[in-house]
């Protein structure tokens, strides 16, 4: 404890470690294996870019980036639009402000696992039945048995529990703006509608910019939701493409040629999150 850098070191080295262990050298592990046609056991050759060129040949991953990129649109769209409305909800002085605001954030802290099989006997069972009772036909049949339908249960899942974490981050925002602000703009005459576009998104601008990043790049991975809704059914009309790197390189022998599309993934969702960065960030300077 006298030497605080010393101290300081012995504490990062174990989690250093630990980090390059279980992060960085799989990392690294399925990189080199992407040059490779291992499939996951047995001998294997160097391969060079084949694995890359025949991704862009591939169907079913073609399928699985758009239905990943409409799934991530719709579903960041959605939440944070919801969560902005609530997080403005519930910063208004209501009763009960605490207790609702503890009740919004709950389903973020429920396994995404649980939730979707949930979700999953309401689609499948309890919707159905509710439509045969009361003669409602768009009730009674079961949307994720619907190629055309079953990624919009999805989407309903994904949203209805980021929407507790997204509220938080907007209130956290929310709490920063004094009334005084308000109150002024309220003298020279500005309505609900100015002053929220002049004031409170504006000043909010910042954790706007990181739920929209957050929530794309999350949504980009979606996996949990899809194994316990549909499995990536019917067919593979729901199957993203972190499902497909799972099942088709741990179970179908494809090890080197997942580990390539892993690798593309990830330099797209980097790409991704850096234009959202720069894009949402440079509008929130000028309109602050």
């Amino acid at each position: 404890m006298r030497n605080p850098k010393k101290m300081h070191l012995i504490i990062m080295i174990p989690a250093v470690l630990l980090f390059f262990t279980f992060h960085t050298y799989p990392a690294l592990q399925g990189l080199f294996y992407s040059f490779t046609n291992w499939k996951g056991y047995g001998e294997w050759d160097f391969v060079g870019l084949k694995n890359y060129l025949n991704l862009f040949e591939d169907k079913r991953a073609f399928d699985a980036y758009i239905f990943t990129f409409k799934f991530a649109i719709i579903s960041t769209i959605l939440v944070n639009f919801l969560s902005l409305l609530i997080a403005l909800g519930l910063n208004t002085k209501i009763k009960f402000q605490k207790t609702l605001r503890a009740i919004y954030f709950l389903p973020y802290i429920l396994s995404g696992l649980i939730v979707a099989f949930i979700f999953n006997f309401i689609f499948a069972h309890f919707l159905p039945n509710i439509g045969d009772s009361l003669g409602l036909e768009f009730l009674s049949k079961n949307i994720l048995g619907d190629k055309n339908l079953a990624w919009i249960g999805i989407v309903i899942v994904a949203v209805w529990q980021a929407v507790a974490f997204n509220t938080l981050l907007y209130l956290a925002g929310l709490v920063t703006i004094t009334e005084d602000l308000y109150e002024a703009a309220s003298i020279d005459g500005a309505g609900v509608w100015t002053k929220f576009w002049k004031i409170t998104f504006p000043l909010i601008a910042p954790f706007f910019t990181i739920n929209m990043v957050l929530s794309m790049k999350g949504f980009l991975m979606v996996f949990d939701q899809i194994v316990a809704l549909t499995g990536g059914g019917p067919g593979t009309s729901t199957e993203s493409i972190s499902l497909l790197i799972y099942r088709d390189g741990f179970d179908g022998g494809q090890f080197a040629y997942q580990s390539a599309n892993a690798i593309i993934y990830f330099i797209v969702i980097v790409i991704i999150s850096v234009l959202q960065m720069r894009v949402l960030e440079k509008r929130g300077v000028e309109n602050s």
